[in-house]
């Protein structure tokens, strides 16, 4: 005889605002593979698709700002969340319309201000990093920037782990409640420097020699929203999110003729 169990209870609710990538290596697929091995439902709004592969990102097409907020408004209106992430939001018109979606809501916000991809193709129009300052870092409760985006948004330039401390006061100026600035293309043990404007907060980890590190950036960001869903305070969501993406790395397989995922699922391998 089958046991019908009882409905059980939702799990937390984290939202991705972000691009797909057709390769499955970063972008929504790799948030909601994040989530789900974090143990969160996962949630997507599509701000533009990606042809894209270990190679590089063939082209991109960012959809109507219409057909965001309708996806925003779908999601909010009815589901609800408990955090959200934002990854690539390709123009000025899509990150204006997730800012205005983020004001309006209480859930932690985790902004990965992605300006490129990994192999170096540009995913944000030139145009729109003005709109990213003004309207969306400061609705942020978390920014996670690389040290391209850093240079790209503060035109502070890092170039070892002193300069860290620059880069994130300048980012801080701009509004958003925490900064982590991630270290990892300095020489050396890869540090990252969370900063509230009073306290850093220093998080490292070894350096594995895998090269297959394709959605480092948005498995971080993923994770943290994740983390800040179930209760953590930023801190200790960072750390966690650290440990998880370290793990990642380690494992990160070949993919095509190029550079491989993380892999997110090492956990449960």
């Amino acid at each position: 005889m089958t046991t019908i169990p009882s409905l059980a209870q939702a799990p937390p609710l984290v939202l991705t605002v972000a691009g797909s990538d057709s390769g499955g290596g970063a972008g929504i697929q790799a948030d909601l593979k994040t989530m789900l091995a974090l143990g969160v439902h996962g949630m997507s709004v599509v701000a533009a698709v990606t042809a894209q592969n270990s190679l590089g990102v063939q082209g991109y097409w960012e959809l109507p700002p219409e057909a965001v907020r309708a996806q925003l408004d779908s999601v909010l209106s009815d589901i609800g969340v408990h955090a959200i992430k934002t990854g690539m939001l390709a123009s000025t018109v899509l990150v204006e319309t997730v800012a205005e979606a983020l004001a309006a809501t209480d859930a932690p916000a985790v902004v990965d201000p992605v300006g490129v991809s990994k192999h170096g193709d540009s995913l944000l129009a030139p145009d729109a990093v003005h709109a990213v300052r003004s309207a969306l870092l400061p609705v942020a409760t978390v920014v996670t920037p690389n040290l391209f985006e850093v240079e790209q948004l503060t035109g502070v330039k890092v170039v070892d782990e002193a300069g860290m401390r620059e880069a994130a006061e300048a980012v801080k100026a701009l509004g958003p409640r925490w900064v982590l600035i991630k270290g990892g293309h300095l020489p050396g043990e890869p540090a990252d420097l969370l900063f509230d404007g009073e306290h850093e907060h220093r998080f490292t980890a070894p350096r594995h020699d895998n090269r297959h590190t394709h959605g480092t950036g948005c498995t971080l960001a993923s994770a943290i929203a994740s983390h800040l869903a179930m209760g953590e305070d930023v801190p200790a969501a960072v750390a966690k999110s650290k440990e998880y993406v370290t793990g990642a790395i380690a494992a990160g397989f070949p993919l095509g003729s190029g550079i491989g995922p993380v892999d997110h699922a090492w956990r449960h391998r």
